[in-house]
């Protein structure tokens, strides 16, 4: 099961990130998780929303540089060693994590979630779920 994350491009200069952000949100689009990746230049906003698609809309209709790609959501316990559970799962499937971020929501102060990509999704996902780690679907992220 996988989950939609946007990765918009944004220019390094004053102003940029602040002008998507606010499309985003004039457009009723709320953001659940946010990760950003920069050089001297540019970056790579990665976000994750509750509405993929008008926020798909939302960015194109300015001509931004925008890609919805798929992401594994992951719930953990809010306790030590529940990351590192999944990143072994993961290295002893012999999987590699590309890159991830993680966030917590104030109506389930127990659990905190991860967004990774791996180069492997597929197989990623199958080890994850074999091994009873709870997958966030769209409608999770909906309902956040």
């Amino acid at each position: 099961m996988f989950i939609k994350q946007l990765s918009i491009f944004v220019e390094n200069r004053q102003g940029a990130l602040s002008k998507i952000i606010t499309m985003l949100s004039d457009s009723g689009v709320n953001m659940r998780a946010v990760s950003i990746a920069d050089t001297q230049d540019f970056g790579i906003l990665r976000v994750i929303v509750n509405d993929i698609d008008k926020a798909l809309d939302t960015l194109k209709s300015k001509n931004v540089i925008v890609r919805a790609n798929n992401v594994i959501g992951v719930e953990l316990q809010d306790k030590p060693g529940s990351l590192s559970k999944v990143l072994g799962l993961l290295t002893d499937g012999g999987v590699n994590v590309e890159y991830m971020y993680a966030f917590v929501t104030p109506g389930n102060l127990n659990s905190a979630y991860l967004v990774l990509r791996a180069r492997h999704n597929d197989k990623a996902e199958k080890i994850l779920s074999e091994n009873g780690i709870k997958m966030l679907s769209e409608e999770d992220i909906k309902n956040m």
